[in-house]
């Protein structure tokens, strides 16, 4: 009976330092969240100030002359991919979603498409489906690192345009949904939409100082649409990071909950041990009494 109880005692030990690791974690991811939330909602005045210099670059120009649209658009080179994925585990089924809607989309495409992932759990998942991949990246650990691997996506995606190896690119990432949420979204950076394009070149400006491209209006738009690029993969990855952190919050929630339950049954377990190890040496005492002879 001692020995069970002394078992009990160590089960009940080991699940309540697992149950402080868990709300660690909680906390941690609740904390992220939050970071890259506020990332994304500062970005969105960047974002908006790059839309409105593009809508007066492209107030005057053809949208089939969009340098990165029309251009890439006449190549018959295969589409480049990004996929955001995870590095870390503890996720629940973060990167089989996003990845089953990789290959789902790229399933219909007839070109083989050069595929980078970012994080190396969505990559296993993408190469256990048997898709070769092109290249891979680490996932950023703060909303500093983002722009780290922005910049080497841009750089790379750039080269092999421009040697004509690939005809544009495209976005795989989960973006967050109403609390603990996500879901699976593609987004379609180059060649850039023509009725975006259109779209921006028709929006009317905002005062009435109407603004004036200085220098040459080719270079000032590629810059625009450099950064517009910038501003989309940036979104894009914050938002994944954003998801990630909010599947491991559900998934350390669900796992706080079921050590909670773990828990208290074993308290009442030991309780029960505990008391029936105390009743049977009262009635130990109470049987020695009775048995002691009578004067």
């Amino acid at each position: 009976m001692a020995h069970s109880s002394a078992d009990l005692r160590r089960q009940i030990d080991s699940a309540s330092d697992l149950q402080a690791v868990v709300r660690t974690m909680k906390a941690l991811a609740a904390s992220s969240i939050n970071q890259y939330e506020q990332a994304v909602q500062a970005l969105a005045h960047y974002a908006h100030s790059v839309e409105l210099g593009l809508s007066v670059c492209l107030h005057d120009v053809a949208s089939n002359h969009t340098p990165g649209s029309a251009d890439i658009a006449a190549t018959a080179a295969p589409p480049g991919i990004v996929v955001f994925g995870s590095d870390q585990g503890l996720v629940g089924q973060f990167n089989d979603v996003v990845a089953e809607h990789a290959l789902q989309a790229l399933s219909d495409s007839s070109a083989r498409p050069l595929v980078w992932a970012v994080g190396a759990r969505v990559q296993a998942r993408l190469t256990d489906a048997g898709l070769t991949l092109e290249g891979g990246f680490g996932v950023p650990s703060s909303v500093q690192a983002i722009t780290l691997l922005v910049g080497q996506i841009l750089a790379i995606s750039e080269a092999h345009i421009s040697r004509g190896e690939i005809s544009g690119l495209s976005l795989f990432y989960n973006q967050p949904a109403a609390a603990t949420t996500y879901v699976p979204t593609r987004q379609h950076l180059l060649p850039l939409d023509a009725h975006w394009c259109q779209q921006l070149a028709e929006r009317h400006w905002p005062t009435y100082n109407l603004p004036e491209v200085l220098g040459m209006q080719t270079t000032t738009l590629k810059a625009l649409i450099r950064e517009y690029l910038f501003v989309s993969l940036f979104r894009a990855c914050a938002e994944s990071l954003a998801s990630e952190n909010a599947s491991r919050l559900a998934a350390m929630q669900r796992a706080d909950t079921n050590i909670g339950e773990r828990l208290e049954a074993l308290n009442m377990t030991f309780h029960s041990e505990r008391q029936g190890a105390i009743d049977e040496e009262l009635f130990d005492v109470i049987a020695g009494f009775e048995a002691l002879p009578r004067h």
